[in-house]
């Protein structure tokens, strides 16, 4: 198509830092600042569909980066495979036997991620010219990323199967996973702004969120199917069996060998351009830095370091618990992958609106809008959980479960691409990739550090007993569900005196709305007025 029927927004400098906006989930996908188009709806909505796919069809086939697309979309593949585990189906695995605040220690796995801008000008700075700039650090990371893979594809799932005493083995694997998985992000980001020529720098961001997601997806919500045992015994073995079709450990094995094909091809076939480099590649470590610290001290950064902390604070229990909740009170695995499947075109939708809503002169205002409507969302989700049917989930009950899915999907969704906008829009464009890298870094970080807390404070304020038939033997605590299980097993019945899920739920839902009325909402309203100046940060007074 022409350039007429686009809009095209472009950052004023070229950076491989995780910048700008693209459409998915703000815990588990990072954002980038790339060119980036969005097409007109108006200008061939009269066109048939199939000559409209077509037409897109042949444009991106014949497009002379075609190989390098395909290749950034394999990357960013690869490195969405171990996040789907980390972040998806791991926890799920692991709440059929553990308590929340076991899983919570888990969630530290994740954090690496939420942190890489401390450690990304390392990546940027230190490399072997002549193997490449972005290769020196991809080609390694891969390499071990495999051999860890083959090696837990051997050991995950005997140390799965006894989660509590493996616990913290399992949470160290998974943490350098997420480690490399990281790494391999910065440097990718890089070698997409030299990979791609000029014109299709646009099909970045397109590269990163089709690659990462369909890892994301293949990881949690295909994963989570085949390895159900009901799932298997209803739609894929003749016979009854007690075991899913497919197991976490030639899961992985499988990937390892895809890892090793792909380091090959890069290291055979795939070589850098080096001829263009970007305008704050110039920056060294030290200056990186120095720049990074001038940001934070400018007069009004604390102010919106302070709201990116907290903001999320309402939303960890309903994002982080609720699911494990649903199962945990008889949701099946493969009906929540089913709940996530549904749930994946209607990100992309609401983005793409949420993106056209966020370009007026109050950016932040979708944001505040769905800030209210997520904590409603929080509120449905408890409410799901409360009147989930003793008797196991029907069909009716499932939209339910899937309404109150998708509506927090939609609000996190429109509060990420408006606080992309937003952070787009008061960078300082002459170290652009720095700034926005750190207020996205903040952003992320936001809503993984209460995660833990949250998930111990659960399992805190709980207090349930199983009940055992006189004769029989002592009461013990069941608030893990292998404890329920084996609670049922000797004939007795689990007692839950108080809940801790509800008892934080409301807690966090009640101290978000105080802080969203009485701190976040007028420091944000004033930062969204202030001239774009004050949040400039020169290039020379850095160094």
């Amino acid at each position: 198509m022409g350039d007429s029927t686009r809009r095209r927004v472009r950052d004023a400098s070229s950076s491989g830092s995780d910048v700008g906006i693209t459409i998915g989930s703000g815990a588990h996908t990072p954002t980038r600042k790339y060119a980036f188009e969005i097409e007109d709806p108006a200008s061939y909505a009269r066109l048939p569909l199939a000559t409209r796919l077509t037409n897109r069809w042949h444009e991106f086939y014949g497009n002379k980066d075609f190989g390098n697309i395909v290749l950034l979309i394999a990357l960013y593949w690869l490195q969405g495979v171990p996040l789907g585990l980390a972040h998806g189906s791991i926890p799920f695995l692991l709440k059929e036997k553990l308590s929340f605040a076991q899983v919570g220690l888990f969630s530290l796995a994740g954090y690496p991620y939420s942190l890489k801008l401390f450690w990304s000008p390392i990546v940027d700075s230190l490399y072997d010219r002549k193997f490449g700039r972005r290769k020196s650090w991809i080609v390694p990371i891969q390499l071990v990323t495999a051999l860890m893979f083959w090696w837990m594809g051997a050991q995950i799932d005997g140390l799965v199967r006894n989660p509590a005493e493996n616990i913290h083995e399992i949470m160290y694997l998974f943490l350098a996973l997420v480690f490399l998985s990281a790494t391999q992000d910065i440097a990718v980001d890089g070698w997409a702004l030299t990979l791609l020529s000029k014109e299709n720098l646009s099909y970045a961001s397109t590269c990163q969120t089709v690659g990462i997601n369909s890892g994301f997806f293949l990881s949690f919500t295909v994963f989570l199917a085949l390895n159900s045992v009901e799932f298997g015994n209803k739609y894929i073995f003749s016979e009854p069996r007690d075991q899913g079709w497919l197991q976490l450990g030639p899961y992985m094995t499988f990937w390892a060998l895809i890892y090793v094909l792909v380091t090959l091809y890069l290291v055979v076939f795939k070589t850098e351009d080096e001829s263009s480099e970007d305008s704050e590649g110039s920056y060294g470590i030290v200056e990186t830095y120095k720049t990074i610290w001038r940001i934070c001290k400018l007069p009004h950064m604390q102010q919106f370091i302070g709201v990116l902390l907290v903001a999320k604070l309402g939303f960890i229990p309903n994002d982080s618990t609720t699911q494990l909740k649903l199962i945990e009170r008889g949701l099946h695995r493969e009906d929540m992958a089913l709940a996530v499947l549904i749930d994946f075109p209607v990100q992309i939708f609401f983005g793409y609106y949420a993106a056209r809503w966020s370009q007026g002169a109050s950016k932040m205002r979708p944001w505040r809008v769905a800030f209210v409507l997520r904590l409603l969302c929080s509120v449905l989700g408890m409410i799901t959980v409360y009147f989930f049917p003793e008797a196991g989930l029907t069909t009716s009950y499932f939209y339910v479960v899937l309404l109150s899915r998708v509506a927090g999907s939609m609000a996190s969704t429109v509060q990420f691409v408006g606080m992309s906008a937003f952070i787009t829009q008061i960078a300082d464009p002459v170290i652009g990739g720095t700034y926005m890298t750190l207020l996205n870094t903040l952003s992320n970080f936001g809503g993984t550090w209460p995660v833990y807390f949250i998930m111990r404070a659960v399992d805190y304020f709980t207090s349930a007993t199983c009940l055992l038939p006189t004769g029989l033997g002592d009461s013990f605590s069941c608030t893990t569900q292998e404890s329920r299980d084996r609670c049922l097993k000797e004939g007795g019945s689990c007692n839950t005196v108080w809940d801790g899920y509800y008892i934080v739920s409301i807690s966090c839902t009640l101290l978000a709305l105080a802080l969203f009325f009485s701190y976040i909402r007028p420091t944000v309203h004033h930062l969204e007025r202030l001239p774009a100046h004050v949040w400039r940060v020169s290039k020379e007074s850095t160094r």
